[in-house]
């Protein structure tokens, strides 16, 4: 158990980072975020990240780690939770790798090894992003590569160029970058499994109460420290949508209904990219029972 990664996935208000303390708790281990927007220094009602309390003292790494203004890069990811893998494992720790980031989660724990980048493609397709929109361009993508366009939001612009980038350059679809499903260590998956009108309700309650916690006036405080010029923070769900009633572009009741929308749009997508990937154990318990489940099923492997 102490050389092997656990990975709870899933999509978005399944319950994720619960289990994941619970069986941190549980094994001696320590959690991992693979969520790309908890990497956000400042991005904590939106991200639903968790309070320490609510972390019960177990530690979590790759938290808090980049600013607003920088944009996200999986490759830097890729090799920042690698080190903390073999950091734990070398200190007898348990790695518990927590998010819905499909690409993230990827990164950390299979033979994933990116294309180069090509500064003259990239800034025409930026430039075009820019006269355009991502909406034009990811119907581009959905031409050339359906699935790369089914992982993607339509209004995540940064990525959508890349994977045009990256399909321009080698001439193949961007997912032929990715390659089988080929771990680079020995992994258990738990896929949190939450049946669609359950998820629904809890991404609308979510969404309440993190307008209660006070969501805008975070976003407020993220836009005086550079949130609007951040290419990736800035699309973020709900944060994407303050910025836009900040803009006078809809009401603030508007972006908090399109929050809710947009949010359940994601959970179908990170569900179909998890459900993807055949070495994910899905399981649908609760509370107790679930982290009952998932220790049951990793001592089985172990005896496998």
């Amino acid at each position: 158990m102490k050389k092997r990664v656990i990975a709870v996935v899933g999509p978005t208000a399944a319950g994720k980072s619960d289990l994941g303390v619970d069986l941190a708790l549980a094994l001696d281990g320590e959690v991992i975020n693979a969520d790309s927007m908890q990497l956000y220094r400042g991005m904590d009602i939106g991200t639903a990240k968790l309070t320490a309390d609510e972390r019960r003292g177990v530690p979590h790494h790759l938290l808090d780690i980049w600013d607003v203004t920088e944009a996200a890069n999986v490759a830097d990811y890729q090799r920042l939770a690698r080190a903390e893998i073999g950091r734990l494992h070398e200190a007898g720790k348990v790695p518990i790798l927590v998010g819905g980031s499909g690409l993230y989660v990827r990164a950390a724990i299979d033979q994933l090894d990116f294309p180069g980048t090509d500064a003259a493609v990239r800034a025409r397709l930026e430039e075009e992003l820019e006269i355009r929109g991502p909406g034009a361009l990811h119907a581009r993508l959905a031409a050339v590569d359906p699935q790369a366009a089914l992982a993607i939001l339509p209004s995540n612009g940064r990525r959508i160029v890349r994977a045009l980038e990256v399909i321009e350059i080698t001439g193949r679809p961007f997912t032929a970058s990715l390659p089988g499903h080929e771990s680079v260590y020995d992994t258990v998956q738990v896929g949190v499994d939450v049946p669609r009108p359950v998820l629904d309700e809890r991404i609308a309650l979510r969404v309440d109460r993190m307008w209660e916690a006070g969501l805008v006036a975070e976003v407020r405080g993220l836009e005086e420290r550079g949130l609007r010029e951040g290419r990736t923070a800035s699309r973020a769900l709900g944060y994407q949508q303050v910025l836009s009633a900040f803009a006078g572009e809809c009401t603030e009741e508007q972006a908090r209904a399109e929050t809710v929308r947009a949010t359940k749009r994601f959970a179908r997508r990170q569900d179909s990219w998890f459900r993807r990937d055949p070495r994910v154990h899905w399981l649908a318990a609760r509370g107790q029972e679930l982290t009952e489940q998932v220790l049951r099923l990793l001592q089985e492997a172990v005896t496998a």
